[in-house]
């Protein structure tokens, strides 16, 4: 529980992208489609890996745990994004900021170390493809995503605490669709330097630590790709690759920008564009890039549409 004696503030208001109302009614519609094409894309995934003994390996366990992160990421912040765009006051309370802000640094920086585990997944299977059932057992595979969701857990929760310690005690208006850690410090009436200096070494070591982890992954990777000796198999890697960093490089970049910049209200204002990128766009886009584009998934897919068609028929028939 967050501490509520060091504050005289019980809520906060979500200032959101915009305060024009009719600007709002569109971007209600917006965010709705994009949430709803989250949700289907991600739970679909589940249990398309689920249900599909062809998709019970290293790869797609870790992309099952990927699309449940992408999930939670975009629950923990869209619905009530959603009803904020119709409601005359964004209001959100003590204990629901605290919870929305421990969540989101949690699950991104879970999410962080997934993508590396899938790169060293990769990595594992281009460089040593007959022992890869063996490196990557399930144990190994367990161990690749529980250090994630413990390691950002505690890292949220440590976070989350050092910024609800701090006294809140003048404006309660949070420049932000979201209680996220920058404009949150610019309400605190206390010394905020712990807690600067906290969440920059965090964010810092975090995003540096899982992008060098992906990186030298790839370095070996597309060795491997360039001994390939088809000019086609060679397009076909890199295709497959590229798309894949694309998908990185918007989530990392774009948190690049939010969290290691000096802090000032325009710095803020930009973040919250910038938030957009990572907070809807990546986890929409993350089963179409990661999965759709793959032979196995497609035809799982077709497989599993199929077999619904046939029990559906057969039970009209009986």
């Amino acid at each position: 529980m967050p501490p509520t004696n060091l504050t005289e503030v019980s809520e906060f208001i979500l200032l959101g992208l915009t305060d024009d109302p009719e600007l709002q009614k569109i971007l209600f519609m917006i965010f709705l489609v994009i949430y709803i094409i989250t949700l289907v894309g991600n739970l679909g995934m589940i249990v398309l890996i689920h249900n599909s003994s062809r998709l019970h390996t290293p790869m797609y366990f870790f992309l099952s745990h990927l699309s449940f992160v992408d999930f939670c990421y975009s629950t923990n912040i869209t619905p009530q994004m959603l009803v904020h765009f119709l409601s005359q006051r964004k209001v959100i309370s003590y204990a629901g900021c605290f919870t929305q802000c421990l969540s989101f640094i949690a699950l991104v920086i879970t999410e962080f170390y997934i993508l590396a585990s899938m790169a060293i997944d990769r990595y594992v299977a281009i460089s040593s493809p007959l022992h890869y059932s063996t490196k990557m057992n399930h144990n190994v595979c367990l161990c690749l995503v529980i250090v994630p969701y413990v390691y950002g857990f505690l890292n949220g929760l440590s976070q989350s605490l050092l910024t609800f310690h701090l006294s809140f005690c003048g404006p309660n208006e949070i420049n932000h669709f979201y209680c996220a850690d920058p404009p949150l410090l610019l309400l605190a009436c206390s010394d905020v330097f712990v807690k600067k200096m906290a969440m920059f070494t965090v964010a810092a070591f975090t995003l540096s630590s899982s992008l060098l982890i992906i990186l030298c992954s790839y370095v070996f990777i597309f060795a491997a790709i360039l001994r390939i000796r088809s000019a086609e198999g060679r397009w076909k890697a890199f295709s497959t690759c590229a798309s894949h960093l694309i998908a990185v490089t918007l989530f990392y970049g774009t948190l690049f920008c939010m969290y290691l910049r000096p802090l000032s209200e325009q710095s803020v204002e930009e973040s919250k564009t910038i938030a957009v990128f990572y907070t809807f766009l990546s986890p929409m886009l993350n089963p179409f890039i990661y999965s759709l584009r793959n032979k196995d998934v497609i035809e799982s897919m077709n497989k599993m549409f199929q077999r619904k068609h046939f029990m559906k028929m057969r039970g009209c028939i009986t």
